[in-house]
């Protein structure tokens, strides 16, 4: 798959039966960076939001195993969990399971990296 198609697989993923979700808030695309924001509700907190960062090789955003994810803080001081996946790699179905596996994260280890990192 090359870029083109990767960005059109998120566009179409995101904007349609993914924003179509109960659970979603808001789903939108920032040019400037080349960047989809994927906003939703959760139970350990207010809300959580995916950054899907298009870029020349790879898809880069939250993610879990096994593309090496982990939680960093970012140069605002907020916490992110971060990752990548090759583009040959891109299909719906691995849209869903990032996004599944990045609420799952969030709700189970959000609140463990908040406290180990601010301690």
């Amino acid at each position: 798959m090359d870029p083109k198609e990767a960005a059109d697989l998120v566009r179409d993923h995101l904007t349609g039966p993914v924003a179509e979700q109960e659970w979603v808030q808001h789903v939108e695309f920032d040019p400037e960076l080349d960047r989809w924001y994927l906003r939703f509700t959760c139970d350990g907190r207010d809300a959580t939001t995916i950054y899907f960062d298009l870029r020349p090789r790879s898809l880069r955003r939250n993610h879990h195993e096994p593309y090496n994810a982990r939680f960093s803080i970012g140069p605002d001081g907020d916490i992110y969990l971060t990752g990548r996946v090759l583009y040959q790699h891109l299909d719906e179905e691995e849209l869903d399971r990032i996004i599944g596996v990045c609420y799952e994260t969030v709700e189970t280890w959000f609140q463990t990296a908040i406290t180990l990192g601010f301690r």
